[in-house]
């Protein structure tokens, strides 16, 4: 059975509670079909553990595919789904007071990384009820898009990153962890993954 790995992140700032953590939690008590052997890991806000762990993943499990999860502190309530991962323009500090060496991620390493997936194909083709999906580019230079990048690099462009809103009365984890079912499976058709 092929493997496909997820992540959410733990607590940072005023959120004791990731919103990431309890969707990818929620998506892997639903599971994605018996055809798919889905792993889950927390990562935490801080740049070179969730670095060091993504690593590990792709060293040790390689898996077909790594979708992490990430909170994205905005007012609304949406779901973004991040095409690519930037190189460079990490200053902001992680919850350990750090950021990484040159604000970068890999020295040697491109710019940016695209996602094997094509993102704007599955918005395209994507609703979910009760929450409005959007797609981006630019997935914030924090340990969201350092980790995603770092996936890219490693997992040679087979991670997906998706941003999900803070916990709310209307977007509970519940919620979420349906929403992600429905995406993920949408991109594991993409990726001719849903019939393995």
């Amino acid at each position: 059975k092929p493997l496909s790995f997820f992540s959410g992140f733990g607590p940072f700032r005023q959120y004791l509670v990731n919103s990431s953590w309890e969707a990818v939690k929620e998506l892997s008590k639903r599971g994605l079909g018996e055809n798919i052997n889905l792993q889950v890991m927390q990562l935490p806000v801080v740049y070179q553990k969730a670095k060091e762990k993504v690593i590990k993943i792709w060293t040790t499990l390689k898996p077909l595919l790594a979708v992490h999860v990430g909170l994205a502190s905005s007012t609304t309530a949406l779901i973004i789904l991040e095409q690519c991962g930037k190189n460079k323009g990490y200053q902001e500090r992680d919850a350990c007071g750090f950021h990484p060496e040159g604000a970068c991620c890999m020295l040697d390493g491109p710019e940016k990384i695209e996602s094997a997936i094509n993102m704007k194909t599955l918005w395209k083709n994507i609703s979910v009820e009760g929450i409005e999906i959007i797609f981006s580019r630019d997935a914030g230079r924090y340990i969201c898009d350092y980790t995603y990048y770092t996936s890219l690099y490693h997992g040679s462009g087979r991670a997906a990153f998706i941003h999900v809103p803070p916990l709310s009365q209307s977007v509970t984890a519940d919620f979420l962890g349906k929403a992600l079912q429905t995406i993920i499976l949408a991109m594991l058709e993409q990726c001719g993954m849903d019939h393995v």
